[in-house]
């Protein structure tokens, strides 16, 4: 198994912030980087040493702060990494009172891009739930079959349908979204679950992400899957913070709301999918670790939602609430 090398810049306050974000993701064995540790190196009155060259100096006071850690060299390697960059984005905008620094994630033992291509081929055809089969656009289905095809390039956005939240939301959506059903991805990525709804019988869908290239993306997407922009809506932004968009989505009600994101984010987002959601529609979600998962059904069981039902893979959990309001 080869793995990737990867480096988060942040600033020192940053550094537990981070850290506790990417030990979500079950990322231990973080080398952390602490310039200021250096210069208290520097400064001790105690030091036993009496000379230190002066180009170490200089290379040790040019290396930024930040985190190392490593992931695997493969489809679910490329996945975690495209959600722990969509996790910082979301970090930096809730603690705007906090200097974070860049938040800059570098790939450091080879080319992102080359990467970013290298893992396409260990990402082949495969099903989910009982309905659907995923399928690469670059690759062949082997044999015909009656499941519904979904055809996807997430090109650097999180949504290949590799990762247990994306799988868990997609047999949740197999279930519960029914024909005519008017749906809300938000957090939508590559559009993985919104195309998906679509596929399923749902009439239309509207889509957020915070990534403004996750638009071209999931309209490309859409299109692979012959769905046209008069079922599909994508649009980029943040909804926790954007009066504008909170107006706009709260003046529709849908069927069924579907967010897979964080649970910090999930936590926030119940206060407000009241507004977008029909009284005993739907509300789907996950990229919620199992540590998380009763502060998730606090926030909802608050908010007036009742849980439904509880799916689990691995670390992650998934959560199908109603709305009572």
């Amino acid at each position: 198994m080869e793995w990737i090398e990867i480096f988060v810049e942040t600033s020192q306050i940053g550094l537990e912030l981070v850290s506790g974000l990417l030990y979500q993701y079950g990322l231990t064995g973080l080398m952390i980087e602490d310039g200021s540790d250096f210069e208290e190196f520097l400064q001790n009155p105690n030091r036993e040493w009496d000379y230190i060259e002066d180009e170490l100096v200089e290379q040790k006071q040019k290396q930024p702060t930040g985190i190392t850690f490593f992931i695997r060299d493969n489809v679910y390697g490329r996945e975690q990494l495209s959600d722990i960059k969509s996790a910082l984005f979301s970090l930096k905008e809730q603690e705007k009172e906090f200097d974070l620094g860049t938040l800059k994630v570098v790939v450091k033992n080879i080319k992102e891009e080359d990467w970013a291509n290298n893992w396409k081929k260990y990402f082949k055809p495969f099903a989910i739930g009982d309905k659907i089969i995923i399928k690469p656009s670059w690759e062949e289905l082997e044999q015909t079959t009656e499941k519904i095809v979904l055809k996807i390039d997430p090109a650097h956005i999180f949504g290949t349908g590799t990762h247990e939240t994306t799988q868990l939301c997609i047999e949740f959506i197999e279930e519960f979204v029914k024909k005519g059903d008017s749906v809300f991805d938000i957090g939508c990525g590559s559009g993985i679950l919104s195309i998906a709804s679509l596929l399923l019988g749902a009439e239309n869908a509207d889509a957020i992400d915070i990534d403004i290239n996750a638009v071209d993306v999931a309209y490309e997407n859409a299109k692979r899957n012959d769905i046209d922009k008069k079922r599909y809506c994508v649009v980029a932004g943040n909804i926790l913070n954007d009066e504008t968009l909170h107006k706009t989505y709260s003046s529709k009600k849908y069927d069924v709301v579907e967010a897979n994101i964080v649970a910090d984010v999930i936590i926030a987002l119940s206060e407000q999918v009241p507004y977008y959601i029909k009284k005993q529609g739907t509300f789907i979600c996950s990229g919620i670790i199992k540590q998380r998962e009763q502060d998730v059904k606090i926030a909802l069981e608050k908010n007036r939602f009742t849980i439904i039902d509880i799916k689990y893979k691995k670390d992650w959990v998934a959560i199908v609430s109603r709305y009572d309001g």
